[in-house]
């Protein structure tokens, strides 16, 4: 009996020991109330259908999925708000488009803010200096996606409008993604993949530079593509430029 005692304490932890520890089940408790179990039951699921992910550090996996719960998005990747992804044998954190408007909708800050895709049979042309996008969405969704455009409200009035073409995406990508480059991850699950991607993309970048940054933005902001090695501590090891 002591033996298999010792023989179990030595064995490494996994996602399924950690979750079991009552410390952290308290710290899910915290974070999210009532909703904690159906969060953790969630994690347990996005963990055991990855397997790339199920081979990752047990600690980043539930460093980034603390970082979800604290900013209270589900982790569910069918849902778009955020995800929890295998990196070089780490789990990262990522933000989804989605997770960006519902942070943005919580700080009552915003009246207005959406991201969509361009089609070419609607786009005529963006005016960057005026911001002006000169598009026809009354179209059907035909011809490719040329590009994501970007926008939103304040309450005081003011407004921002960013488009970005297909193309300054992947350059984007390109510069800032080792996934992307290598050709795994959210950005190569299939054309729905990079369009969410490039959306998040867009809309981050034009809320963090104009946009009324709540703390749950900040931390959003910070923590995406991120190893999070404690509170507030973020490593980037997808990003080839660390933030």
């Amino acid at each position: 009996m002591i033996n298999n005692n010792l023989a179990q304490a030595q064995q490494p932890a996994t996602i399924k020991t950690l979750l079991n520890n009552e410390s952290i089940k308290k710290r899910f408790s915290e974070l999210l109330g009532k909703k904690a179990s159906g969060f953790i039951s969630s994690l347990m699921q996005v963990a055991q259908n990855n397997k790339a992910l199920a081979t990752a550090d047990p600690n980043s996996i539930l460093a980034a999925a603390v970082t979800a719960a604290s900013l209270d998005l589900p982790i569910n990747q069918n849902l778009g708000f955020a995800w929890i992804v295998p990196f070089k044998g780490n789990a990262q954190f990522q933000m989804g488009w989605k997770g960006y408007v519902q942070l943005a909708l919580r700080s009552g800050q915003y009246q207005k803010i959406n991201v969509i895709e361009v089609y070419k049979d609607q786009f005529t042309a963006f005016n960057r200096m005026t911001e002006e996008l000169t598009a026809d969405f009354s179209k059907p969704n035909s011809g490719g996606v040329v590009g994501y455009v970007a926008y939103f409200k304040t309450v005081n009035g003011f407004e921002k409008t960013s488009f970005w073409s297909k193309d300054e995406v992947m350059i984007h990508a390109k510069k800032y993604s080792q996934s992307f480059k290598k050709g795994f991850g959210v950005w190569a699950d299939g054309e729905s993949g990079f369009d969410a991607m490039a959306k998040k993309t867009v809309l981050k970048n034009t809320l963090s530079k104009w946009g009324i940054m709540s703390i749950e933005l900040q931390t959003a902001h910070l923590a995406d593509q991120a190893v999070v090695k404690d509170e507030g501590v973020f490593q980037y090891p997808d990003n080839t430029i660390d933030i």
